[in-house]
This record gives C-alpha cells, structure tokens and sequence, in this order.
C-alpha cells in the first residue's frame, strides 16, 4: 500500500495536471469509477491505476492496481469528493480515425469545458469526431475528460487541418440558414472561439456558411450549444 506522498506513482498522476507534462509523457489522468469504467470498456488498459485502500471499486481490468492510503488519494483529486480511483492512459491509445460522416473542427476553443462536452455531444449526435486547431485546450485535461463523460474513450481526435470535407462553417449571422443548408453525406462543422468566433480567413475557406436562427437581442450561441444544435440537425435529417 502506498503511504508516502513521495511515492512515484503519485507525483505521477501530479504531474498530468500539467498540460506541458501531458503532451511531454503521451498520458493522462482519469478521476472516478464512471471514466475509469468508460476507458476500460474500450478497450484501453491503464499505464497506472490506484485505488481506495478502504473502498476499493469493483472494476474488471484493474488487476494489479496499487493501493493507496485514502488520505493520500484525496489529495490527488481535484473533485469535491474523493474518487476511489485513478487511472493513468496513454494518449496514443485513444480512437483517432477522423473517417466519421459527420464531425466538429474547433477553431482556438480555449475552455475544457467546451471542448469536452463537443466530444460528449459527437458521441450521442454521432457517429462523429472531434478536430481541435493548435490554441484549443486540451481534450485530455481533467475539466475536459470530466465534461466529456467517458466520451473521450470513444470518440476520434484529430488536428483541425485533417478534418475532412465539405466545411460547413457555423457563423452567428449571414449565412444560410442551417435548417435549408445543403449537407451530403459527408459534414464537418467548423466552429469559432468563444468570444471571436471564425476569423475570416477560417470562414472564407469553408465550402459553405451557416447560421443557426437567433433572436434579434442575442449575440451568439455558447459554442458547445451551436455544435449540439448543428450534429442534431443532421442526425435528423438522417
């Protein structure tokens, strides 16, 4: 059982909450039974994994996982309540095949939780990838791996520049209206930061440009909300 905060494996899992460290080492960190469960049921094994001393889950595939001490584990966590595990997964592990008819391309969407809700969403509105320029945050962050509910074990992750076309870029006004725009067999929805949206050499290499109706007093939509509304569009037109 680990009782010292010193332990490797513990500064281990430390170290992944740093971005740096991430793309440095190719791992990242998952906090509870639902995520861990989520990587395991895809196939993914863990580099690492801990657990509760005294309340260990009961999770098929952790064979081996180290016990810690639980004050020490809690210590690791960044939730309100404690996990009673922690896995360590390889990035190169997770599905990256942008071959999906469908899929999101993110322009600079900065915050994690944005990002990991769009790979949530491309799961339940797919099937659909996931394509984030450089200046996204990162899919494998805690705040993202959380937001995307274990979707980020399922749904394929790429660079915004593979992301297959027809673009169809999603603009708050000014462009076709999403419900009569054209979508074939193949679509990806490309989708601006939060505040700036598409800059304009983004929008102009698009293949065509939609807007999703908004009332007169509104500015935009939040981005993971418009990328909701747009996979949705095209699953019911399917």
């Amino acid at each position: 059982m680990i009782i010292s905060a010193s332990n490797s494996r513990l500064k281990l899992v430390r170290k992944l909450a740093s971005a740096r460290q991430r793309a440095k080492l190719g791992l990242f960190a998952c906090e509870g039974e639902d995520l861990v469960a989520a990587g395991l049921a895809a196939g993914l094994r863990p580099v690492e994994a801990l657990v509760d001393a005294e309340r260990p889950p009961a999770l098929a595939g952790l064979d081996g996982a180290e016990e810690v001490e639980p004050r020490l584990l809690a210590e690791l966590s960044s939730l309100a309540h404690p996990p009673r595990v922690v896995a360590v997964f390889r990035r190169a592990d997770l599905p990256r095949d942008l071959d999906a008819p469908a899929g999101l391309a993110l322009w600079h969407v900065g915050d994690p939780g944005n990002v990991g809700t769009l790979v949530r969403t491309a799961d339940a509105l797919g099937p659909a990838f996931v394509a984030l320029s450089a200046g996204c945050a990162d899919p494998t962050s805690p705040k993202a791996v959380r937001a995307s509910m274990g979707a980020v074990f399922r749904v394929p992750l790429g660079r915004f520049e593979e992301a297959p076309r027809p673009w169809v870029g999603l603009v708050p006004r000014g462009g076709a209206l999403l419900t009569e725009a054209e979508l074939g067999e193949r679509a990806t929805f490309v989708l601006g930061a939060e505040r700036e949206g598409l800059p304009d050499d983004v929008a102009s290499s698009c293949d065509v440009l939609a807007s999703i109706p908004l009332t007169e007093s509104a500015e935009s939509l939040n981005v993971a909300a418009a990328g909701a509304i747009a996979l949705y569009e095209r699953a019911r037109r399917r």
